[in-house]
C-alpha cells in the first residue's frame, strides 16, 4: 500500500524561499530546482523508507533523500502510513536540530 505524502507548511516555506534566492539571477533554473525537489519526495509513496537516518537525530522514522546540496528530511509514520516531509534544508546550513523538524 502506498503511503501519502504530506508536505508540511515549514517544508513549503523552505521551496518559496529556495525560490526566491536563486530567481534573481537565474529565474530557470530557480524553477527547475523546486520541481526537482517535490518531484524527488514522489518516490517515498512507494519507498518510505528510500532514504537514510538523519545523522543529527538517529532516529529510524526521521530521514533524508539528498538532491545535492539539499537534503529533504522526513519523518515515516508507518502506523498511519503517512510521510511528513518537514525540511528542503541546503547541505552548507548548520545541522539540524528538533525545532527543525
Amino acid at each position: 500500500m502506498d503511503y501519502e505524502v504530506v508536505v508540511a507548511p515549514r517544508a513549503i516555506k523552505d521551496l518559496e524561499d529556495i525560490v526566491l534566492y536563486i530567481t534573481p539571477d537565474r529565474p530557470e533554473a530557480a524553477k527547475r530546482l523546486a520541481m526537482a525537489l517535490v518531484e524527488r519526495t514522489k518516490v517515498l509513496a512507494r519507498f518510505p523508507n528510500s532514504g537514510k537516518v538523519v545523522p543529527e537525530f538517529d532516529h529510524p522514522a526521521i530521514r533524508e533523500l539528498i538532491l545535492r546540496p539539499y537534503r529533504i528530511v522526513y519523518r515515516v509514520e508507518a502506523g498511519r502510513n503517512v510521510v511528513g516531509v518537514a525540511r528542503f534544508w541546503h547541505g552548507a546550513r548548520q545541522a539540524l536540530v528538533a525545532d527543525d523538524i
